[in-house]
């Protein structure tokens, strides 16, 4: 079953786990299909994906294709018996999907039919679950609809941020290619049709996504905003017209009764802001225009100042 020809497709570098999976299990990987590499920093020098890099590290050949359906008829030029996917960022075609004889497979890190869609991980982190997990899914033309052929559960830790999370499901996708993706090729797995009334959609973070509004979250709330967005996008506030990013943060539950994003001061390392339900300690912050740095240093400038103002 390793001889199958298969196309992977995949960008960030959560997707590369499942291409190194393919990788050293053997798989007859013939070609794989990224987002095109896009030009990044101040000086805009273009940078591949990281799929693109791995596949260059093992010799892969790579397309990227701006739009995948106008370069159908060159991704079957390699006559997939099977096509792999995870976290590539387009919808695939019919013509593609219905090509294989084993099919197109999807990695979905959710329990699905919670959060199909972009950001499963920062949403299941940003609404408190407390379990997660990831899917070997059928791929068909409705996003992330398809049978679910089999799951690995994961527990979310209290303080786990998405990008601890994310290294955790990586390992657990590699997983599932071991020991699922066998098992589906032999005929053993039937697959499970989703409940469709019970389907949630994990849209892609925003730019107003980013922004913390003490007013309207509590603290847990604001803590889970906070740990879902680290280390990407990462969560602000604002206070005096200018951001403030928060990197790390950490909660003390109890009565406050300023009001909410206040700043109280500075305390055993950390700049800590009135919540309702507690007080919000930041302990690695960012101000607007200057670098990423601890509350202590932070308080021994022009964080001092900021003792009584609060954030809008």
């Amino acid at each position: 079953m390793k001889d199958l020809r298969v196309i992977f497709m995949g960008t960030p570098v959560f997707a590369c786990s499942v291409l190194e999976a393919l990788i050293e299990e053997k798989y007859n990987v013939v070609l794989v299909v990224s987002q095109p590499d896009k030009p990044v920093g101040r000086h805009h020098q273009v940078v591949s994906t990281p799929v693109h890099e791995l596949a260059d590290k093992y010799g892969i050949p790579v397309l990227q294709p701006e739009r995948l359906r106008e370069e159908t008829e060159k991704i079957l030029e390699y006559t997939p018996d099977l096509i792999v996917t995870c976290a590539y960022g387009q919808f695939v075609p019919e013509v593609i999907l219905n090509y294989p004889k084993y099919g197109c497979l999807n990695i979905h890190p959710s329990l699905l039919p919670k959060y199909r869609g972009g950001a499963p991980v920062h949403h299941a982190v940003w609404n408190g679950d407390t379990e997660t997990g990831v899917a070997l899914m059928e791929m068909i033309k409705k996003m992330d609809a398809g049978r679910v052929y089999a799951v690995k559960r994961v527990p979310i830790g209290p303080d786990e941020t998405t990008e601890e999370l994310n290294l955790r499901l990586m390992e657990v996708s590699k997983e599932l290619i071991r020991d699922a993706l066998p098992e589906y090729l032999e005929g053993n797995l039937s697959g499970t049709e989703q409940e469709e009334e019970k389907a949630t959609i994990a849209r892609n973070i925003s730019k107003e996504d980013e922004c913390i509004s003490f007013k309207k979250e509590d603290l847990h709330q604001v803590y889970n905003h906070i740990r879902a967005l680290i280390d990407w996008p990462v969560a602000y506030a604002r206070i005096n017209n200018k951001r403030l990013k928060i990197y790390r943060a950490e909660i003390r539950e109890g009565g406050c009764t300023e009001e909410p994003g206040t700043v109280l001061g500075f305390r055993d390392g950390a700049m800590e802001v009135a919540c309702t339900g507690g007080i919000l300690r930041i302990l690695e912050l960012q101000p607007e225009g200057k670098k990423r740095m601890k509350a202590a240093d932070f308080a021994n400038g022009a964080g001092r100042a900021l003792t009584g103002s609060c954030f809008e």
